[in-house]
Order: structure tokens, then sequence, then C-alpha cells
């Protein structure tokens, strides 16, 4: 990408395994097809760090694996780059990284690799927001940035079973897994990444699992009642997903059907109804 003059905002993410595609700049487009960002990624050499402690063995180095995305929106002059750059924060960020993960759905796919996952904020060693020249950037190269390190966002307390008690209760058999637990992992990852058709399709899938699993426990028969009510209008945007994008109001009761599968699972785990 090249301009003749102005330059361009920037997500880059700096991180120590390989990303998944090939080296290379990935141009994406609107369903208009309009250009909205390049991708650039980049395998890049590290020098290896000096030894801190006696006795602990020296890190090599080895490759480093970048990536920027590049907003190829009109190009902004030094100012206004200046002053977007000093306003902008997480937000900015996260849309970098859902850019990020549509190339990675998409090399997921082209490369018919199972494993191959998603981008997580946590995973960079680095992130940064910057901005440079379409030269500049198409090379990972940033006029200006500054970095993002990560923080650990504020939660809300919830009664809930410590995830270290959960994992030793399902470790030692005093608990067991339900298949609508991993379904309803999943369906939650659709529906944060905004694969709208997927997560609707996911979430058919984890209602059913729930309701059958969850059946036995009679504690829980005020909750099935409601995941029961939910079959219906899942399953019509379930179907509707099949065909096309599922309807605003569709996507909403999917939604809050998945937010009753979760509290229903966590009930079920802490022995609540």
């Amino acid at each position: 990408m090249t301009a003749p003059t102005g330059v361009f905002r920037a997500v880059q993410l700096d991180l120590a395994w390989p990303l998944g595609p090939p080296d290379g700049r990935y141009l994406m487009r609107a369903h208009d097809g309009a250009p909205t960002h390049v991708v650039v990624v980049q395998t890049l050499e590290r020098p290896a760090a000096p030894r801190r402690l006696r006795g602990a063995p020296a890190d090599t180095g080895g490759w480093l694996s970048r990536v920027t995305v590049i907003d190829s929106g009109a190009p902004l002059d030094a100012g206004a780059a200046a002053a977007w750059l000093a306003d902008a924060g997480e937000r900015e960020l996260e849309n970098g990284i859902a850019t990020l993960n549509r190339v990675l759905l998409a090399h997921r796919l082209a490369a018919a690799d199972p494993l191959a996952g998603i981008f997580d904020r946590r995973q960079a060693q680095t992130s940064r927001l910057g901005y440079g020249s379409g030269e500049e950037l198409a090379n990972g190269r940033l006029s200006d940035a500054r970095e993002l390190p990560w923080q650990a966002p504020d939660r809300p307390r919830r009664r809930m079973m410590a995830p270290e008690g959960r994992l030793a209760a399902l470790l030692t058999g005093r608990d067991r897994p339900l298949v609508a637990e991993e379904l309803a992992l999943r369906a939650r990852l659709d529906l944060d990444l905004s694969f709208t058709r997927a997560a609707a399709l996911q979430i058919l899938i984890a209602l059913d699992a729930a309701i059958a699993e969850l059946a036995p426990d009679d504690r829980l028969a005020g909750r099935l009642a409601e995941l029961r009510a939910d079959r219906e209008p899942v399953a019509a945007a379930a179907q509707a997903a099949l065909g096309g994008e599922p309807s605003a109001e569709q996507l909403a009761g999917v939604a809050e059907a998945l937010q009753r599968i979760e509290a229903a699972l966590r009930a079920r785990a802490l022995g609540r109804t």
C-alpha cells in the first residue's frame, strides 16, 4: 500500500510463535469491494537475551512474529495522526485484533487446519498503536507509536467456584464435564468475534446439549423451563443462519439464550438452583 502524502493508523503486535499465515501483505475489502485494511505478517530475527541467573540456560534468541494491521482508509496529516495516537487506547487495539482474527479465520479455512486458532490480547509480547507512511507500514515500521501494556480487566466478583477448585474436582472425578460446557464456550467465542452465523448454529447445539444433560438435575427445573422456551426462537435463528445473516432481533435472542445456558451451567457447577 502506498500513498503520495499522509500517514495511516496501525495496530502492531509482536509474538514469540508463528502466527499461521505465511509472511506477506494481505488486503482486506468490505462487502462493497472497498479496501479497508492491509495486514502485514513478518518473521523477524530476535537477538539472544543476556543470561540473568547463574546456571540458567541462555536464551538462544530465534524468531519473532510481527503483525501490523493498517487502516487503509483516507490518510491523515501528521497533526491529526498525532492527535489520534494521543487519544487511542484499548478500543483501537481491540478493533485491530478483531481484524487480525478475520485473517486468521480465513487462514484456518484455507489451510483446513482445525488447530489453527485465533489471537488473544494476552498472547502479545508487545502491543503498539502507531502510524506511518504506506511504505513504512508495509515494512513493519512506524513513524510514531506507543506501547499498551497488558492489564487484567476489572471484573465484578461473582459467587462461583474458583477455577482451581473446579479443576481439582474435574481431575479427581468429583465433578464431570458436560459436553454443553464446551459447546457453550465455542458459541461464546463465535459471538464475541461477531461470527454471527456460526454463533447462531453453535448456540442451538449448545442449547440442545444443555437441556439433555441438565434434565436429570431436579434443582435446575426452573432454568430448564427457560431453556426449553428458548428452543423455538433459537432454532429459527439457526435456520436463518444456514441461508445468510440472522436478523438483529434473532441475534439478540440467541445472545440472551446463551447467557441463560451459561447461567444454568454455572448453577449446576455450584450446586445451586
